[in-house]
């Protein structure tokens, strides 16, 4: 019965079994359903210590609300590099969409999170920034005549003054380019803004309507008849940057092009690539994503990009590579200087970034199904890794360091569970959403609501959420988050048990009856002497103890976590026989040492899509999510 009622038990909490196998479960945050990820390390020790920032959607338009689903997916979300979550943000914003979700270090001496958070049918959205107790701290908003807060780029540029975000806006242009200069027909133009954080005043603005005429672009031909209002999607911009001299860079995806813009001016400085490049190049990029100032000066400037190679209608090239590119100002030539290709061999047909990192490696977001990598200076592939899913993709994903400072406490869920008073256990679980710096647990008891803490053991922090096994009935439980120097974080706050609401019916013997809580000193402090935690990172439990055969079931409890830690990632069958041959064993030695402690004791939880809009639905299956929804029940 003890080992039925403890396979039951794992599989309600969903601990160890998942409904949906590529999606987290968590007793401490229910709501949440955080995405799984498949990771290949290749070489850890050439990777750049960090996490990693996504933000996973399932569609890329927005959802009315009453579509929504009930537990939160979508959203933003940092991982460790080992694919462990650390902070599930998608509760905060009901579900929606967020792109370009990154950490910011070049605002204050703060690390800070910024992110867009797309519109909806009655909101235009924002750019949002965080600071790393993960409180609000500035939305940027549309102030000026725009439909939307474009979902390409949130720009926060050195300083924490100002940040770019691309812009789209319906125009009425000249078909004189295509000999025809008696016919107009309408586009929707698309440009930069340059706005002020604190006020979302826009402080600077461009768009293409009379700098790129429609020949440039490779959806409009020469054939074509005019469009009616708001246009055709003509240029597509999805990036855009600044350098110290207060120029900007653009890629446009529909003309094959990066366009250098003067700041002072206005003006087109430069194309690099498409119809009318100014360059000198021995090398092509077709529908670019994420153009990056590196370097600039006077004489050169080194830029990086997405080259897709390729949309979702066509393949100009055989497989997308990010791209380090060398521009001389003084010869008029490009060279790239860095390419990385794709892992798997394949296109990128709709969005990803590229990323340098601080030691000189590189990391990319392959964007579908939240693929990226991380690659050594010299190209070599270092990891790997996707969405374990494939009903979700990720606009960007980038790698940086975080120090998350939650201001909530940490989430606690304590039950009790046994068949007879001889093998009453208490499991303990704890999380703390956004914190980065926790090494372990120290778990406390009390006998009463005002009674004093007693210490009941310490665990290392393996995973987002940890489980606990206490002897005995612990009525009021509390837990210290502890880091790797010892330090209390965070305590949480005192949480009764919560007990079963018919102990016959897990089979508890004798019927009737129920045990009622133990007092932790007695069962934990044998000699009635209360002893402080000592933590040396090497034992679950460091209280000091004569007691050989309490240190004897403490290790027991040792024990069914480690299987608890094996099971946690594994399907149900696989659990199945892991758990007859471990678990058994393991719970009948709890109960075989509970028996002979008795002996010696008293016993006592606007253009959204990336391509061509008018792409059909079924050609994007992975953008789907055939979960329950809210209007479902």
């Amino acid at each position: 019965m003890l080992l039925l009622g403890a396979l039951v038990l794992l599989f309600l909490h969903g601990s160890v079994a998942q409904r949906d196998s590529d999606l987290f479960s968590f007793v401490t945050l229910p709501e949440v359903r955080a995405l799984k990820f498949e990771i290949h390390h290749v070489d850890r020790d050439r990777q750049l210590p960090g996490y990693w920032f996504v933000a996973p959607y399932g569609q890329i338009d927005p959802e009315a609300s009453t579509h929504r689903y009930q537990q939160y997916q979508v959203g933003p979300y940092i991982y460790d590099n080992d694919g462990m979550l650390i902070w599930a943000g998608s509760p905060l914003y009901d579900n929606r969409n967020v792109f370009d979700f990154k950490a910011n270090w070049n605002m204050d001496d703060q690390p800070h999170l910024s992110f867009i958070l797309q519109h909806t049918d009655v909101e235009k959205g924002s750019g949002m920034i965080l600071n790393n107790n993960y409180e609000l701290e500035h939305e940027v908003g549309v102030t000026n005549d725009l439909g939307a807060f474009n979902m390409h780029e949130f720009n926060i540029l050195d300083g924490g003054k100002t940040a770019l975000a691309c812009s789209y806006r319906p125009s009425l242009v000249s078909f004189a380019s295509f000999g025809r200069p008696e016919e107009e027909g309408w586009v929707q133009a698309g440009g930069f803004v340059e706005i002020d954080i604190d006020s979302s005043e826009v402080l600077h603005e461009w768009d293409s309507h009379d700098e790129i005429p429609v020949f440039e672009s490779i959806k409009v031909q020469p054939w074509d008849s005019p469009s009616g209002e708001p246009g055709s999607d003509y240029v597509h911009i999805n990036a855009v940057d600044k350098n110290d001299a207060g120029d900007y860079i653009i890629s446009m995806r529909f003309t094959n092009t990066i366009y250098g813009i003067s700041g002072s001016e206005g003006k087109i400085m430069w194309r690099l690539g498409g119809l009318e490049s100014n360059f000198d190049m021995d090398f092509t990029f077709h529908k670019q994503h994420d153009v990056k100032f590196i370097s600039s000066n006077e004489t050169h400037h080194v830029i990086s990009l997405m080259n897709n190679a390729s949309d979702e209608g066509e393949a100009d090239e055989s497989i997308s590579a990010a791209l380090y590119i060398e521009l001389d100002m003084t010869t008029m030539t490009a060279r790239v200087i860095r390419r990385i290709e794709r892992p798997d061999g394949g296109l990128t047909r709709l969005r990803g970034n590229v990323q340098p990192l601080p030691n000189d490696n590189t990391f990319i977001g392959w964007s579908e199904w939240g693929y990226h990598s991380e690659h050594a200076p010299n190209g070599d592939l270092l990891m790997w890794a996707k969405f374990s899913s494939e009903r979700f993709s990720s606009y960007r994903s980038y790698k940086f360091d975080w120090i998350g400072r939650p201001n909530t406490t940490p989430d606690l869920v304590s039950s009790v569970y046994g068949t007879n008073r001889e093998d009453v256990l208490t499991i303990i679980h704890v999380s703390w959403n956004g914190a980065t710096d926790i090494a372990g647990w120290n778990f406390y008891a009390r006998a009463h609501e005002s009674g004093d803490n007693v210490f009941i053991g310490y665990t290392s922090k393996l995973d987002f959420e940890t489980m606990y096994l206490a002897d005995g009935f612990m009525d009021w439980v509390s837990v210290e988050a502890i880091d790797s120097e010892g330090n209390v974080l965070s305590t949480s706050d005192i949480q009764r048990t919560t007990i079963p609401e018919n102990w016959a019916a897990i089979g508890f013997e004798p019927e009737g009856s129920s045990p009622s809580p133990d007092d932790p000193s007695l069962l934990y402090l044998p000699d009635g002497e209360v002893e402080e935690p000592v933590d040396d990172g090497t034992s679950s439990s460091n209280l000091k103890s004569q007691d050989q055969i309490y240190a004897d079931t403490k290790e027991v409890a040792k024990s069914v976590y480690k299987v608890y830690a094996i099971l946690h990632g594994v399907e149900a069958f696989a659990i199945l026989v892991l758990v007859g041959s471990c678990v058994a064993g393991v719970v009948l030695g709890v109960r075989r040492i509970l028996r002979r402690r008795r002996q010696l004791s008293s016993y006592k939880n606007v253009p959204t899509e990336e391509g061509n809009e008018e792409v059909e639905e079924s050609n994007l299956p992975a953008e789907q999510i055939p979960l329950r929804r809210n209007s479902d029940g």
